[in-house]
């Protein structure tokens, strides 16, 4: 057996050895993720979300509709996908079902935020628990306006690292008028019992 073949072997055999002590190799910008979530019947439609890195590359993240996930055992999450290379300026524009207003904010990413994602923190599986960096952005959108950001790897252990206010801007709720009808349809008894709950977010 080849010398060349043996040291194959072995790097392919650490890899697969789940260990609570080994944190995987991640080059910078190879795996993370943005998400958008909102609380649990307070829907929202995200019309537009522009990421830009300023000199190499700016572009459009479909992301339509988010019911989920605030916090809880789902959350932090939502709808969104991997973000290369990571932004330093999120553009959102959105609807919210529950105020039938639209919103607007521009998110200025602390410059600090991508090393912070790389630190190591403990992930549980089924078999182990395994240091792996918080790969996730969740961008929470709320009644009222409220947005918050989370940087996590798994639910339950998300890290708080901005919290914003946006404002109301111009729309006509008008052309979310059958999907307005579809939401209340499903979560209207809901928001008559408890309203906006704008101090819980």
């Amino acid at each position: 057996m080849s010398n060349v073949y043996m040291l194959i072997l072995m790097f392919v055999s650490a890899l697969s050895a789940p260990s609570c002590a080994s944190t995987p190799f991640y080059e910078e910008d190879d795996f993370r993720l943005i998400t958008v979530g909102a609380p649990k019947h307070y829907e929202i439609w995200v019309l537009d979300m522009f990421l830009e890195k300023s000199g190499e590359r700016g572009w459009r993240q479909p992301i339509g509709s988010v019911g989920c996930c605030w916090q809880g055992p789902y959350g932090p999450s939502g709808a969104g996908s991997i973000a290369k290379p990571f932004p330093e300026l999120i553009w959102l524009h959105w609807f919210s079902f529950a105020e039938q207003k639209y919103y607007a904010q521009m998110i200025h990413i602390p410059p600090n935020l991508s090393e912070r994602m790389r630190e190591p923190a403990p992930q549980i599986t089924h078999y182990d628990t395994r240091l792996i960096p918080r790969h996730t952005l969740t961008i929470g959108l709320a009644p009222g306006g409220t947005i918050v950001l989370w940087i996590l790897n798994q639910g339950g252990n998300e890290i708080e690292v901005m919290r914003l206010q946006a404002k109301p801007v111009e729309g006509d709720p008008s052309h979310f008028q059958e999907r307005t009808k579809a939401y209340l349809k499903e979560h209207g008894d809901y928001l008559k019992t408890h309203g906006l709950q704008l101090d819980k977010w």
